[in-house]
């Protein structure tokens, strides 16, 4: 089922995510949906707070191939090599988009949907997706990166008013 995807200010987006302790029948039907949703959307990733729930769950398709996403429930990233200066918007804040300073390569420690630990190593775009969401399951959103004046002319410009 497609979900609505939550949209800011709602609160939700700047809570921080509850750990998953337990794979449940409900939390595998919220996995299906969301990455029916993220598809739909279409996006290459979705935290479960954009949905308007509080688990620590993300979904990801670099490549947009369906039956080949990513999930991870708690991800927590280990470790960030390299820099680069990327594009990046987010389904939570349509109609507006910056540029990104991300890590080119990250490590990301979590728990896949089997609830057994995984060690996940992503460069370039799966990196970036990966920083974007666990910074959703932090409480943050991608312009909190930004400058206090890029930040503010894009949150005007969201909002639909003069920049």
């Amino acid at each position: 089922m497609i979900l609505p995807i939550v949209k800011e200010p709602n609160p939700i987006l700047h809570q921080k995510a509850i750990r998953v302790t337990k794979m449940t029948a409900e939390i595998k039907k919220l996995i299906a949906d969301m990455i029916e949703t993220m598809h739909a959307a279409p996006g290459v990733g979705l935290a479960a707070n954009q949905v308007g729930s509080r688990l620590n769950l993300l979904v990801a398709s670099a490549d947009g191939v369906k039956g080949k996403e990513l999930v991870l429930l708690n991800a927590v990233i280990k470790k960030q090599t390299g820099k680069a200066l990327c594009p990046e918007g987010c389904l939570s804040l349509p109609g507006i988009s910056s540029k990104v300073h991300r890590a080119t390569e990250v490590v990301v420690e979590a728990l896949a949907p089997t609830m057994e630990p995984v060690i996940v190593e992503a460069a370039d775009l799966m990196a970036q997706i990966l920083q974007h969401e666990t910074d959703h399951l932090q409480g943050h959103l991608y312009v909190e990166r930004l400058s206090f004046w890029k930040k503010k002319r894009l949150l005007l410009k969201y909002q639909g008013l003069p920049a």
